[in-house]
């Protein structure tokens, strides 16, 4: 077992910004620990994958322990995974309720909490989550509150662990998007969403990815909500 080459577990990684960072990882040499509810099996021997529910505590533990198992160090986690719901305050329902917090927050809190445990026993270590720039900067016609209100509680949770973890080598950081180009928003939308930044487009998976990598490799670099979002946070 080569335990010196670094070692990322990415959630949310069967498609969309999730597969593209498996693939960014993997140019940079690093093992993958790759999850998501129905990822299949990879024929990369560097790509180890996870198949499960991200908001159930066995299933990150059973990331965790496979890919010590396997690769014997965990360097960087991301927590791609997540749901979006856009309704009406009032048209939410109990079910969707609960999902965004099962997803969002739930999925966040078990394999953050194992990985963290493991990265400081090694005395290094660095964890990104994927927000959303709504939580900064609502726009009218886009009803998200439990985005705003999970979302918004991870970008929290990251200052507040950066400050925890910050003399333990272990950084914590957090992309905050606008709307990224994934197979979640078919063609038909595409127009509209566009609209909603000023820079007049859609993000791309490689928007995301790249500051994502940025974070990575910036040692000095903690407590940051990064956004990405084509100007959105910055004002209309």
């Amino acid at each position: 077992m080569n335990t010196q080459q670094k070692v990322a577990i990415v959630t949310g990684a069967s498609q969309g910004i999730g597969a593209g960072l498996v693939q960014a990882f993997r140019d940079r040499n690093y093992r993958v620990v790759a999850n998501s509810r129905s990822i299949k099996p990879s024929s990369d021997p560097g790509v180890l994958t996870v198949a499960g529910d991200i908001a159930d505590r066995a299933v990150a533990e059973r990331i965790v322990a496979e890919a010590l198992q396997k690769f014997g160090r965990i360097d960087s986690l991301v927590n791609n995974a997540g749901i979006f719901s856009a309704k009406p305050f009032t048209e939410f329902t109990a079910e969707d309720y609960a999902a965004n917090l099962s997803v969002n927050l739930d999925g966040f809190f078990h394999i953050t909490q194992l990985a963290i445990a493991e990265m400081e026993k090694q005395g290094s270590g660095h964890v990104v989550s994927i927000t959303t720039s709504l939580t900064d900067h609502a726009i009218d016609g886009v009803p998200a509150v439990l985005a705003s209100l999970t979302k918004g509680g991870l970008n929290a949770a990251t200052k507040s662990l950066a400050i925890e973890y910050a003399k333990r080598g272990v950084r914590v950081n957090a992309v905050s998007p606008g709307v990224v180009k994934t197979p979640m928003h078919g063609p038909e939308t595409h127009g509209v969403l566009a609209a909603l930044h000023p820079v007049g487009r859609m993000g791309e998976i490689a928007d995301v990815v790249n500051a994502v990598l940025y974070l990575e490799s910036a040692g000095f670099v903690t407590g940051e909500i990064l956004h990405v979002d084509g100007g959105q946070s910055a004002g209309h």
